[in-house]
């Protein structure tokens, strides 16, 4: 089963998101935070990593610069999910380490189809 750590601040929109990754099957694990998030992957691995970037006390950028300078957990999948949606903002997510964006609002009829198509790209 495809294991899925969603990082998001907003109760509303974690709840959706979790209600279609575990709707279509995938095993869902919810965090409200940076930190809390960074502890979860020292125990657990996962195969995709959603990371809202606006977060409260330890922003997304920074979550993943951990990620990505951690050996252990640096081949992990991570894609931005965040309403940050100005010219540029995919392509600095990108080279930040994420290997893709999916901006918010969601649109709930193409959600499930992106996020397979971030799995494992960037292992």
């Amino acid at each position: 089963m495809t294991s899925i750590l969603v990082v998001e601040d907003n109760p509303m929109n974690m709840e959706l998101v979790a209600y279609l990754l575990k709707s279509n099957g995938m095993e869902v694990t919810q965090t409200f935070d940076g930190l809390e998030a960074l502890e979860m992957l020292k125990k657990n691995s996962f195969d995709l990593i959603l990371l809202d970037i606006q977060l409260p006390g330890m922003d997304g950028m920074e979550v993943l610069k951990n990620i990505k300078e951690n050996p252990t957990l640096r081949h992990m999948s991570v894609v931005a999910l965040t309403a940050h949606a100005m010219q540029g903002d995919e392509a600095k997510f990108i080279d930040a380490g994420c290997v893709g964006y999916i901006s918010k609002p969601l649109d709930v009829s193409t959600f499930i189809g992106t996020v397979q198509s971030f799995m494992n790209k960037g292992a």
